[in-house]
């Protein structure tokens, strides 16, 4: 294990390393340049595009679930305990500049998550039981051929999702219950492990049905508490705001109470990688989900990728690190990090309320993280082995909930870094996929805003 652990140490170094984040974030430069800005152009169609009564019905025939559907599940895997503990955690390494960088890896990655959902909704396909499928694997195949590359993401994707989609959600869910209520974890791990068992059972449909109710209401709580904490706090906001822009780009430690050990480098990398990692733009988790909708042409449902990771990074992530740095958290409590932060920045303002709120909050952003997962983590093992391994990743499924909720926290830590690893992996099948039919993605754009010039689309 031991050795494991130093070989995986190495891996996680370099998927998550400078190199690896600047080509994530470089992809979404270089699809930005060729499309012509799209996370500009098609911002306020993006908004139009949610929100319009076809979201919720669909548009033509083609496709399972209704695009809002498709989106409420994709942002359940990606607003999970990353916004709340990962934010936290980049700035409490790289000092407050690193928010600036979370913001810039966002900007870029709105590109990036619209081209993913692109090339999976024009490439999906049916499975052997007549279900929508769609993602990486199935664009490698398709497009270039490469069915090693597309084998290796599937299965980086179904062995990631037991880490980074279950087990460690399922003990940040645990520890919130504790936090808040007392409640012990193998207790929360047996009420988790029942609620996704009766979700996942009915297949993509229930997913998708409990996500539409779950999502929109977790995001609301976490964005109306963290926006009234905010206004408390509003003679400090442009200081704080100031100081996100200022230390991006200046010695961290000329901050007053900055905390030993930030610098310039680490500001960039764990912005950009706690940024990545919160919306999962490049990673090609979400556009398996994505690529489900009912839609009429596959650049109408890649808008919605560019909604998610501005809702995830841009407004929740924000809400997070600001108010850590508005409260004085940030320097006042350098000894703590991660969800811990983010409960005691609430707390300044709420008291215990407060820590509740935020306990609240971790565990339906990680319960819905686990069912989207679900989704992502049964579309790779149906890629390599068929629809007959359902059943059984179903079942090994839920007993990983009790497992990861009931662990220790060396177990976890041991997990958390395996998960990592893999979901950083995921990213470099995905992204030379990405670069390889660049191309068709550059037609697809054009056919679209051709036909909504002639009034073919909406």
């Amino acid at each position: 294990m031991e050795l494991l652990l130093q070989i995986n140490g190495v891996v996680n170094s370099i998927v998550w390393g400078p190199w690896m984040c600047a080509f994530l974030v470089g992809t979404g430069v270089y699809l930005t340049i060729i499309l012509g800005v799209p996370q500009i152009r098609y911002f306020t169609l993006s908004f139009k595009n949610v929100f319009s009564k076809g979201a919720m019905r669909g548009y033509g025939e083609e496709g399972t679930i209704s695009p809002f559907a498709a989106l409420a599940t994709a942002l359940a895997g990606t607003v999970g305990s990353g916004n709340i503990a990962g934010a936290a955690t980049a700035i409490h390494l790289g000092g407050p500049g690193a928010a600036f960088w979370m913001w810039v890896s966002a900007i870029f990655g709105m590109t990036t998550k619209m081209v993913e959902v692109i090339l999976a909704t024009h490439y999906r396909e049916k499975d052997e039981a007549g279900n929508w499928r769609g993602g990486t694997m199935y664009v490698l195949r398709a497009a270039t051929g490469q069915k090693w590359l597309a084998w290796l993401f599937a299965l980086f994707a179904a062995l990631a999702a037991f880490g980074i989609g279950n087990m460690t959600q399922a003990n940040s869910s645990a520890e919130a219950v504790k936090l808040g209520f007392g409640v012990p974890h193998i207790y929360t791990g047996i009420v988790l492990a029942f609620l996704t068992g009766l979700v996942v059972i009915g297949g993509l449909k229930s997913i998708a049905n409990a996500t539409t109710i779950v999502v929109p209401f977790m995001c609301v709580l976490y964005f109306i508490g963290g926006l009234v904490l905010l206004i408390m706090n509003i003679d400090k906001l442009p200081a704080a705001f100031g100081a996100a822009f200022y230390y991006a780009f200046h010695d961290p430690m000329a901050m007053p109470g900055a905390v030993a050990g930030w610098t310039l480098r680490l500001a960039l990398v764990k912005g950009t990688a706690r940024g990545i990692f919160s919306n999962e733009a490049g990673l090609g988790s979400a556009p398996m989900v994505h690529c489900t909708a009912i839609t009429d042409h596959p650049v109408r449902q890649g808008t919605m990728g560019i909604f998610e990771v501005f809702f995830d990074t841009i407004i929740i992530c924000t809400i997070t690190v600001i108010s850590i740095i508005a409260t004085g958290t940030l320097t006042g409590r350098p000894e703590l990090t991660g969800a811990q932060l983010t409960l005691t920045a609430f707390s300044t303002v709420w008291g215990n309320i407060g820590m509740i709120f935020v306990a609240i909050s971790l565990a339906l952003f990680a319960y819905s993280t686990v069912l989207a997962w679900y989704w992502y983590g049964e579309t790779g093992a149906t890629y390599i082995l068929g629809v007959k391994v359902i059943p059984y990743y179903k079942a090994l499924w839920i007993i990983c909930i009790v497992l990861g909720a009931w662990g220790g926290s060396e177990f976890l830590r041991n997990i958390w870094d395996f998960a990592d690893t893999l979901n950083g992996l995921m990213a470099i099948p995905n992204l030379i996929a990405l670069w390889w039919v660049s191309g068709e993605v550059r037609r697809l754009v054009k056919d679209f805003d051709a036909k909504r010039a002639r009034n073919e689309l909406a």
